[in-house]
């Protein structure tokens, strides 16, 4: 008898769900509806924490939809949370290792338990279809598992070193990794799951505390995830939510002196800013844990499986509406296949599901923000006149998705390799697609960029071997028809960037990324024999 493997939902595996996921879904969906407009406080010392100024949330699927009011953090409320942070520190480092992991794994399983309404709450704020939802709550969950058997699988990082050959004296070392104090995590609008709890998990167990800012597109999620930490039994002042603007609160907690380390999620010029001034104002040197951004290409051979790629590259690249770091944005094709790509990639590319992202079926949601909605008729003008729009390039202005920012999937063709758009990321469902004679100029182009995040090839072994080997970029997938090159998870893809798109060269979800949080230090002992 052959008995069924248990669904593990997975950026790879979300297209054929059991049922159960949507009838859950649709319960938490309808009774966060529910409380639509109610205020949420920062949390600061364990404490809810008011402001005088609020702000509030609305919905990109329905501008008039006011999702929660939230506070308008000032230079103070930074200040307040990164003393708390401070005073909480010496008691959660002298916390043993192992309290730390239980207490971040029962984080995890709340995490987990409450991931259809985390699910629910991030498709009507960030605009994800529920899979897309449901999923980035999953894998937040995994990501601090992942960072809590790091931990274990280690020992807590301690080791015995060799002794020293003294003469009549015994001398030990051992190597052990500390944390370094209070470490700010400022998380992106696109995974406020993922992106916030996976940096936050890997500080906390390493025997960090945290001040977590979120988006301000996307303060909900982030508090969802705070809210677990604190019900698993984190002390008060370990973790700390603030929220308000980036040119104030942002700027006041990337400048105070306390602040240890940072992990930043969002825009090439804000990262590069940060490291920058952490260079340039700080007494020294601080951990800055950066991922910003791609121009991700994908190569198809000659050989490829035409009906795989094309499925994998439409998925990446309108995913999330192309507002993921790792979204194909660049498609090289070599030329006998290339008629044959373009034709099949717009046939799937008009069959997707446009709408409301919390409705069954529906592919695509809205861009986030009214600047992502103008950036796009922008980007898709400009790129009409370069070359040829081969389908999308519209917004979508009547009907039901009037009131939010809708806009149509968008492929473009014969734009010259010249253009600045084939280098700049966009960040919205707009994909470019080029005609190559041969896959070693497939590869001088997809390399030719700032960025360096994920590529996708499509090809026989051989051909994805020698690409593995020439591509520039920390993620790199192979004939994957889940997409091209999304879709990474914890314990699996590892990820991260390199050039532009990463500061470090360890990757999120991977065996080398949890000893960022850490500094080493080496303990010599010396006795007589």
């Amino acid at each position: 008898m052959v008995t069924q493997e248990k669904f593990k939902l997975t950026y790879g595996t979300m297209f054929n769900p059991p049922e159960e996921l949507h009838t859950r879904y649709e319960v938490e969906l309808s009774q966060f509806l529910a409380t639509l407009g109610q205020e949420y406080p920062m949390l600061i010392n364990g404490k809810e924490v008011f402001s005088k100024e609020k702000f509030e949330k609305r919905s990109p699927i329905d501008t008039n939809q006011i999702l929660g009011i939230f506070q308008k953090g000032t230079e103070e409320d930074a200040r307040t949370a990164v003393s708390s942070a401070k005073n909480a520190f010496p008691g959660w480092k002298k916390t043993p290792w192992q309290e730390r992991v239980r207490l971040l794994n029962k984080a995890a399983d709340l995490i987990d338990e409450r991931s259809y309404h985390i699910g629910a709450v991030m498709s009507l704020e960030v605009g994800k279809n529920r899979m897309e939802a449901i999923g980035d709550a999953v894998e937040t969950a995994e990501l601090i598992r992942y960072a809590c058997q790091q931990m274990e699988k280690n020992n807590g990082f301690e080791t015995q070193m060799g002794n020293d050959p003294f003469t009549g004296l015994i001398s030990t070392n051992r190597s052990i990794m500390r944390p370094y104090g209070v470490w700010l995590v400022i998380s992106p609008f696109n995974f406020p799951g993922a992106l916030t709890g996976g940096p936050a998990g890997a500080a906390l167990v390493a025997g960090n505390t945290i001040v977590i800012k979120p988006a301000t597109d996307t303060p909900l999620t982030p508090y969802l995830l705070t809210k677990a930490f604190l019900d698993a039994g984190i002390p008060d002042g370990v973790v700390n939510f603030v929220t308000g603007p980036g040119r104030t609160l942002g700027n006041a907690l990337v400048e105070h002196p306390d602040i240890a380390g940072v992990t930043f999620t969002g825009s090439f010029d804000v990262g590069m800013g940060i490291f920058r001034k952490y260079a340039n104002d700080g007494k020294w040197v601080r951990p800055t844990i950066l991922e910003l951004g791609g121009k991700n290409p994908t190569i198809v051979s000659r050989n490829a499986d035409i009906e795989t790629a094309a499925l994998g590259i439409v998925r990446s690249a309108f995913g999330l509406q192309g507002q993921k770091c790792s979204a194909c944005s660049r498609v090289f094709v070599e030329e006998p296949v290339y008629d044959t790509l373009v034709e099949r990639l717009v046939s799937l590319t008009e069959k997707l599901t446009i709408g409301d992202p919390t409705a069954r079926g529906v592919f695509m949601g809205p861009v986030i923000n009214r600047d992502a909605y103008q950036d796009f008729q922008d980007f898709t003008a400009e790129l009409a006149k370069a070359g040829k729009l081969l389908t999308g390039g519209k917004v979508i202005t009547e009907g039901k998705l009037s009131h939010g920012y809708f806009v149509t999937p968008t492929l473009v063709a014969g734009v010259p390799y010249t253009h600045p758009l084939w280098k700049q990321e966009m960040f919205l469902p707009i994909t470019t697609i080029g005609k190559i004679n041969s896959l070693e100029e497939g590869i001088k182009l997809a390399n030719d960029v700032d960025y360096g995040l994920t590529s996708g090839f499509y090809g026989t072994e051989e051909e994805a071997e020698w690409f593995f080997e020439n591509t520039e970029a920390g993620v790199n997938y192979a004939n994957r028809p889940q997409g091209a090159t999304t879709g990474a998870w914890p314990g699996f893809q590892p990820f991260g960037g390199w050039k532009g798109s990463g500061a470090t060269g360890k990757n999120a979800g991977g065996v080398h990324y949890l000893q960022m949080y850490m500094h080493e230090q080496n303990l010599n002992l010396v006795r007589k024999a």
